[in-house]
Order: structure tokens, then sequence, then C-alpha cells
């Protein structure tokens, strides 16, 4: 099968059912959370929202699916959907197990404890011997495990299938610390009923590089998700340095190379149109605009100290 052919069958699919099939978190806030309202919102969500602006004309146009940390890669390798975004980390070990390819870094993170604030616990090693919150299907116990054997101590992690499970057993006193993503974790305090009374520990025991996914059999689509991906970096890069016309230009640059890809002219536009460049989505999303105002540090551009670079589009 020839890449365009394989272009075909995904980008076929999708505009013939109308929607982009992503699955997301069963509730991660700032990152895919469903609102009473049933809109999805999010970092991630907004992801998946730029992917469909660009393949299928309309923000809107997302088949919403729920997933736990242990079926998001699995359901996506089976064809149950089209893209994951779902606070999932890069690995070598998933890519290849699964069948799949990473798109793109979506947010830089590191595996942080959420503890009560009353335990007067400031480094994860005086967690030793404790039980610890986790979910199940993550990389946390070995990331867990990696951390504390070199240092003749052991947590005793206690996986849970639903997200919702595991802050609540964090939260009652079953377990002393939720480990998980930082990112993460400061949408879960900001569910707690009193957020202060709870603190995430400076320390972080691994890398996160939470990216978008998809199969590794249809290279055409891949390449759609990682431009829409590349796109956003590119429109921040260009407003910092152009103002409102470097994002024009970014869209028209872009836009040029749409038909190559299988898409319109007019993609780029309306991924910006819908969801702004990086900085807009993660303001939005976890900057002080969303209440979690989580510090943006590795996940700024590299002209500002961050990790994100803006692969050049022409």
């Amino acid at each position: 099968m020839t890449a365009r052919t394989a272009l075909a069958c995904t980008l076929a699919r999708v505009r013939a059912r109308g929607a982009v099939r992503a699955l997301v978190s069963q509730g991660q806030p700032g990152l895919s959370l469903r609102t009473p309202d049933g809109r999805w919102t999010g970092l991630d969500a907004d992801v998946a929202r730029a992917v469909a602006a660009a393949v299928a004309g309309d923000p809107e146009a997302v088949d919403w699916r729920p997933a736990s940390p242990a079926e998001r890669l699995t359901r996506l390798a089976a064809g149950e959907a089209d893209l994951t975004v779902c606070n999932v980390s890069w690995t070598m070990g998933r890519e290849a197990a699964h069948g799949l390819l990473f798109a793109g870094v979506t947010c830089y993170d590191g595996e942080g404890f959420l503890v009560p604030s009353a335990s007067g616990v400031t480094d994860p090693a005086a967690l030793a011997g404790h039980r610890v919150a986790v979910h199940a299907g993550s990389t946390t116990p070995a990331n867990l495990a990696a951390w504390y054997g070199p240092r003749g101590l052991a947590v005793h992690p206690v996986a849970f299938d639903d997200p919702r499970r595991a802050l609540h057993a964090y939260a009652s006193g079953e377990c002393a610390a939720y480990v998980l993503d930082k990112v993460a974790l400061a949408g879960a305090r900001r569910t707690l009923p009193d957020p202060a009374a709870h603190r995430i520990l400076p320390a972080e025991i691994s890398r996160e590089p939470m990216a978008a996914v998809v199969r590794d059999d249809d290279p055409g689509w891949f390449r759609i998700c990682r431009w829409v991906l590349q796109l956003l970096f590119a429109a921040e890069y260009e407003t910092h340095r152009a103002g409102p016309d470097g994002r024009a230009a970014v869209a028209r640059q872009a836009g040029r190379h749409g038909p190559a890809a299988g898409l319109d002219t007019g993609w780029a536009a309306r991924v910006l149109d819908a969801v702004g460049g990086y900085a807009e989505l993660y303001e939005r999303n976890l900057g002080r605009a969303s209440g979690l105002d989580v510090p943006r540090g590795p996940n700024e551009l590299w002209t500002r100290g961050g990790l994100h670079y803006a692969v050049p589009l022409h």
C-alpha cells in the first residue's frame, strides 16, 4: 500500500462519517474533561479539535471516546479510533509494542506526587513503605521502582482503572499520595473540596513527553496530525515575532502545502481560527486563564528557554 492509498483510507473514512474519532481521558481537568453541558475541554481536547478543523472543516466534528489509561493505546491499535490525545507519554516500548506512531509532543511534563499539606511530606523519600495511588496501564509503577530502588526504598503502588477512583483513594486516606504527571495533578488537586489542603511536591521522578498518537499503518494520516501540531508552534513563534501578520503568513504558507497532503488551502487558517496557536491553547487550558496556573516551563518555545521547536513549514 502506498502512502497515497493509505491516506485515502483514514482521511476518506473520517470525511465519510463526518467526524474524527478521538480517544480522550475519563476526565482530567486541563487536558480532557467533559463539562456538565457536555462540551469537552482541555489541551488534549483542543488538539483533537485542531485535527478536526483541518480534515473535516469543523473543529466540533469530533466523536469523543473516553478511555481508561489501560485502554487508550489498545483501542487505538484495534481500530476503534483515529487519534489518541489522552495524556499519554511517548515511549519506544509503547510505539513498538502496539504498532503506533507518536505524532508529536503536546505537553512536556514529569511525574510527581500530590500529598496532604498537613502530612509534612516534602520529599518523595518520606513516602517509602506507604501505599500510593496510580493509574493502571501507566508508566508510573516503573518510574517509582526506578526512583526508589537505587535508594534502597520502595512504595506500594495501588493501581486504579478510573482516575476518579485513584483520586478518591488518595483523598479518603486509603493512599498516602497520588502519583501522576504534574500537569494532571494540578487539575486533580483543583477538584478536591479544599485544594489548599494539598500540595504537589517540587520533585519530579521522570520525564513525561505527552503526545498525540496514531496507528502506524497510514503515513498520510500521521503526516497530517504531525503538521497540525507543528502549525500550532509555528503560529505562536510567528505571532511573537511579527504579530497578527506573522500568524496570517503562517496560515498562508501552510495552506499552500495542503493539497499535497490531502487537505485544502484553507486548512491552516481554520485550525488557527478554531483553537489559536499553542500559547493560546496552553493559557486557556493550563495557564492563568484556566485557574490551574501551571507555569509553562519546558512548554515554552525554544526561543524562551523551552523545548517546543517549530519545524519550518516552507
